[in-house]
């Protein structure tokens, strides 16, 4: 039989099912929920960073599970962390619940974000509560940089030299197949199309690999690093500096082979008469890593992280992939719509 649909009867309610999904103690805090503050333990500078994820903006309800809503809805902003070489410690979190949310639902999303915060026993410091007419989630973060407190290492955008390798961990492209069959198939997509399904609805932040370069980088000139959100179309020039057309920064020449794509994204591309690599130049929420080092720190980057990818090379001017230039291609911007 169907559970009964039972709505939560109060944020006292509420509160009571997030206690089941996340302690109330935690060594990164020193007072955790249930004041006006918390108060945070921290071994050095901290890294935060907020993201929205919003109903019918950034996911939809019906192929979203409970679970991947609050998957996800954490798990892009651990990725703001990996892409600075910073250690996920806690986050807040506000909630806006519309009134068909019952408490099984609740329930779900919960043990969802939980299961991203476990990897790293990120603590739940507190945060807010509300009604709302479409589903709201908003998540802020913190974590602790890499190094001792007097030493620590931020791997920031910018900072790139004409002749450095520009790398990607991670895959590109997958996430934006997820999405086009998710839109028109639902979830009898992830029969055909499982890996791209699990890209966009559940993505995998690369922490251990953004803690690797931020330790590569502490004896030797930092790599810059930052998270593929928007695809490499509209990354590549916010890591270099430039405008949205490539000007004004520094350049790139960049290289991906059709072999070196995932097979989903090869397979759709060509079920759809489109070109694979312009899908994984385009991409769109990959939360891959994209950075840039010095060419004598590549051998031991790739003897170290698993999905370590040279894709080109930093250059004056100009941004290219495969020998196209940046102006033919556009990535996704939230307030200009996908550019499919």
């Amino acid at each position: 039989m169907p559970t009964p649909f039972t709505s939560p009867h109060s944020e006292d309610d509420i509160l009571k099912r997030l206690s089941r999904h996340f302690p109330e103690a935690s060594d990164a805090l020193l007072i955790g929920r249930g004041d006006d503050c918390a108060m945070l333990r921290p071994g050095g500078p901290l890294c935060v960073s907020t993201d929205l994820f919003l109903e019918d903006v950034h996911f939809r309800r019906s192929y979203f599970t409970p679970e991947d809503i609050g998957y996800k809805a954490l798990a892009v902003n651990v990725s703001d962390l990996a892409a600075c070489g910073a250690r996920p410690r806690a986050f807040t979190l506000a909630l806006g619940l519309p009134a068909d949310i019952d408490n099984a639902w609740l329930d779900a999303f919960l043990a969802g974000m939980a299961d991203a915060a476990r990897p790293w026993r990120m603590a739940l410091a507190g945060g807010d509560l509300s009604r709302c007419e479409r589903l709201h989630v908003s998540i802020t973060v913190w974590g602790e940089a890499y190094g001792a407190p007097d030493e620590t290492v931020f791997l920031a955008r910018g900072g790139a030299m004409p002749g450095d390798s520009i790398f990607l961990v991670g895959q590109v492209g997958l996430a934006r197949v997820g999405l086009a069959v998710l839109e028109r198939h639902g979830r009898a997509a992830l029969e055909r199309w499982p890996a791209a399904c699990a890209a966009h609805l559940r993505p995998q932040p690369q922490v251990d690999a953004g803690l690797m370069l931020a330790r590569a980088g502490s004896n030797a000139r930092l790599p810059v690093l930052m998270d593929v959100s928007d695809g490499l179309a509209r990354d590549i020039p916010r890591l270099l500096g430039c405008d949205e057309d490539g000007k004004g920064g520094l350049g790139a020449a960049l290289v991906l082979p059709r072999g070196q794509l995932h097979p989903e994204v090869s397979r759709y591309a060509e079920a759809h008469g489109l070109d694979p690599v312009e899908q994984a130049w385009l991409g769109g929420e990959d939360y891959a890593l994209l950075g840039a080092c010095a060419p004598d720190m590549l051998l031991p980057l790739h003897a170290a992280i698993p999905g370590f990818m040279t894709i080109g090379v930093v250059t004056e001017e100009g941004v290219t992939c495969n020998n196209r230039p940046l102006e033919e291609l556009r990535g996704f911007d939230h307030f200009r719509g996908d550019a499919q």
